[in-house]
């Protein structure tokens, strides 16, 4: 009984150890923070960054309440409107920041943080190449796509696509002047 108990024990360890490597797998010599993920510039609206060439803390004060904005009237929030403000993740004091929930300051370039602290199974998916655009080698580097590549952060939804017509069957194309098809 106690050698059965033994081996479960063992089993179960390693079928734990086996999991955790496969559900986190850290890029070896890669500090934790940097998770080895590669990533193009975000793209930016013309003319909006750096932020800071117009929120520098000087010429505008920070204003943390939720209101209409008199400048980027372009933007319209449809990510949750009824309770998400600018300040929610945009860092008040450096606008060329973002801000995670704990506070923590992150990059444009490391939004995929950002996004995934609300849709955690979407950013899963992100890192192991199920959701969003992945490109490289499959056993060497790797460039992903951020989310604000396919989404919009403000009004992430897709408009709806209308669908195009069926294919032709090749029985019912005409052939040409007898030829074969």
């Amino acid at each position: 009984m106690n050698h059965r108990l033994t081996i479960t024990a063992f089993m179960s360890l390693f079928l734990l150890a086996v999991h955790a490597a496969a559900v986190e797998p850290k890029p070896k010599g890669e500090p934790a923070a940097q998770e080895g993920i590669q990533v193009p510039k975000p793209p930016f609206s013309e003319g909006v960054f750096p932020c800071t060439a117009c929120h520098d803390g000087k010429q505008l004060k920070v204003n943390p309440q939720r209101r209409d904005l008199a400048m980027h009237d372009e933007i319209k929030l449809n990510h949750g409107p009824e309770s998400r403000w600018c300040l929610d993740c945009h860092d008040a004091n450096n606008r060329d920041n973002l801000h995670l929930a704990s506070g923590e300051k992150v990059l444009f370039t490391e939004s995929y943080k950002l996004c995934g602290q609300c849709h955690g199974d979407k950013f899963r998916d992100w890192r192991v190449g199920i959701h969003g655009k992945r490109t490289g080698s499959w056993n060497g580097a790797k460039q992903y796509l951020l989310c604000v590549h396919c989404h919009n952060p403000h009004a992430p939804h897709f408009a709806p696509l209308k669908p195009m017509p069926p294919p032709t069957r090749p029985e019912a194309i005409q052939l040409k002047k007898g030829g074969a098809l």
